[in-house]
């Protein structure tokens, strides 16, 4: 799917379907844009819808820019951007974890940096009603599309049968038991019921759900293929692998084999390799075509999906003047240096390792890039202080990260440059998961010389040589954790890696300001799933608050 494709949107007629919450409530902006009921019409409106529920992940809405003024965003909000569900997923799966700490004072930011939230939480709200739109928006289409005969209508259905599956996985892993709705709920105002009141059992069925819907629709996606943009089969396996991987957390009953299995498919496709530069999944050119690595993607593009969300607010987020050089680093040169989002320093210590490097415990001011780090997936820079005093301490605290990047692998400005919005795609699944999942899967099968086959294979490419590679004997699961955290930080999985180890709320592992305090306390168990919106739960009477919120 092109860039162009994907903000060619259209009004669905199921836009008000899937929430009650009256604050966030969509209405259609323009009553002569295409309908889902004429999508017969003309093949063009096929490819318009879709590319609808595609953009609805990643973009606000239909108009240009950050539509700060009403012209096309799909959720009406203060800042219109500001709560996109790629956006307000990162903010829920990073800062509420060791990896990244925001030190701006809008309302929500500090209950997610000291994981104190409640089921008020504006950024909560807007990712579940968010993915609540994606969902409405898929089952019309779906609904709309059954039956239809033509090939590439099937897989466009199959695609959207995907889209929604990954809204799910999504409102499973956060929220445990969301109101659920399929195509054959119909349109119009209704209260969505949950699959069962009680938690627990309400989120096994929804993994039941979105299992079955994944291998219905295997076969009618196409093919492992270089298009990141568009779902294929090897994205259905990611999402069936990544399911099973955090089977026990959702079910009670752990998958390891079937986690195995989809990672093994995707493996063997012979469509996708490492990248030989871990840099060239985060910027410009990480797509398909130039990345052999990258799987699939919410595509961004400088001037055809503009806004401050995905990787564009991830860069700008992390980034500042003083101690980053924008320029330099990110490419990016208007509205830029945020100076909000940053690591700690006890994160900084997973990725660095301080000793092996510099043969000390502390890092020396004089290498503020950790330029002297054997890992090649380092992207740090030491700021005023490593230390930060306060959860709401100014930005030059900390350590920035500037990982993502708008220039391309080489440091040339993006084909579709502009000095505001980034065209680096935003990773959601790329072929270093397969070998990590593969490995904690093979790890916790007790097959460990596999799995360490795999995480060498990763570390390999890390270090650019062997010299990174680890024994038998330091394979454990406390490694397994980090190494993830060292492959995959700031990409929105950190708060689910944790929950799976069971390390996000227990006080076996504590960074610091969790739980409110410099140091770092416990927090209850029940923090591993947020609440649902409490708008939602009082104004639908259908449905039940998770348990102690």
């Amino acid at each position: 799917m092109n860039k162009k494709i994907l903000i060619l949107g259209t009004i669905l007629s199921a836009v008000m379907a899937s929430s009650c919450v009256k604050d966030l409530d969509v209405k259609p902006k323009d009553p002569n844009t295409v309908l889902a009921a004429n999508l017969g019409d003309n093949p063009e409106y096929m490819k318009q819808n879709l590319g609808k529920i595609y953009a609805s992940f990643i973009i606000n809405g239909q108009g240009a820019g950050d539509n700060k003024n009403g012209d096309g965003p799909d959720i009406s909000a203060s800042d219109n951007d500001f709560f996109t569900t790629t956006r307000a997923l990162w903010n829920c799966q990073e800062i509420t974890t060791d990896e990244a700490i925001c030190a701006w004072g809008d309302p929500g930011i500090a209950d997610l940096n000291t994981q104190t939230w409640n089921s008020k939480n504006p950024f909560l709200t807007a990712l579940y009603q968010r993915l609540s739109l994606s969902v409405t928006y898929a089952n019309d289409f779906i609904k709309n599309t059954n039956g239809n005969t033509d090939p590439d209508v099937i897989r466009y259905n199959a695609e959207a049968r995907f889209l929604r599956a990954l809204a799910y996985y999504w409102d499973m892993d956060l929220f445990a038991n969301p109101p659920f709705t399929t195509e054959a709920d119909g349109v119009g105002k209704f209260y969505p019921k949950q699959l069962d009141p009680d938690s627990k059992i309400g989120r096994t069925k929804l993994f039941n759900y979105i299992v079955s819907e994944l291998h219905s629709i295997e076969t009618k996606l196409a093919a492992p293929n270089k298009i990141s943009s568009q779902a294929n089969q090897a994205a259905c396996w990611m999402l069936l692998a990544r399911v099973y991987l955090n089977a026990e957390v959702y079910t009670g009953t752990a998958k390891w084999d079937s986690c195995k299995i989809y990672c093994d498919k995707v493996i063997s496709s012979g469509q996708y390799s490492l990248a030989p530069n871990y840099r060239q999944n985060f910027t410009a050119d990480n797509d398909g075509s130039h990345n052999p690595e990258m799987i699939f993607a919410w595509e961004q593009d400088g001037i055809h999906t503009q806004g401050y969300v995905g990787s564009t607010f991830v860069i700008e987020s992390s980034s500042d003047a003083k101690y980053l050089r924008a320029e330099r680093y990110h490419g990016l040169t208007s509205n830029t240096n945020w100076n909000g989002n940053r690591t700690k320093k006890g994160f900084m210590n997973i990725l660095v390792d301080t000793i092996a490097t510099y043969g000390k415990v502390r890092v020396p001011a004089k290498d503020s890039t950790f330029s002297k780090c054997k890992d090649l997936r380092v992207y740090l820079k030491q700021k005023k202080s490593m230390n930060i005093p306060s959860a709401s301490s100014s930005g030059d605290y900390g350590v920035g990260v500037y990982k993502f990047t708008a220039k391309n692998a080489d440091g040339t400005q993006a084909a579709d440059y502009s000095p505001a919005y980034a065209s680096t795609d935003f990773p959601i699944f790329r072929l270093a998961d397969a070998y990590l999942m593969r490995a904690e899967a093979l790890f916790n099968s007790g097959d460990l010389a596999n799995a360490l086959i795999d995480v060498n294979l990763i570390r390999t490419r890390a270090y650019g040589n062997a010299n990174g590679n680890i024994t038998l004997a330091k394979l454990t699961k406390s490694f397994l954790m980090d190494e993830r955290g060292r492959e995959f930080y700031y990409e929105a999985q950190r708060r689910t890696d944790l929950v799976r180890f069971g390390q996000f709320t227990d006080g076996n592992y504590i960074w610091s300001w969790k739980g409110g305090t410099y140091e770092g306390i416990p927090t209850d168990n029940h923090l591993n799933i947020f609440p649902i919106p409490g708008d939602e739960v009082s104004s639908n009477p259908n449905i039940k608050q998770n348990p102690l919120y």
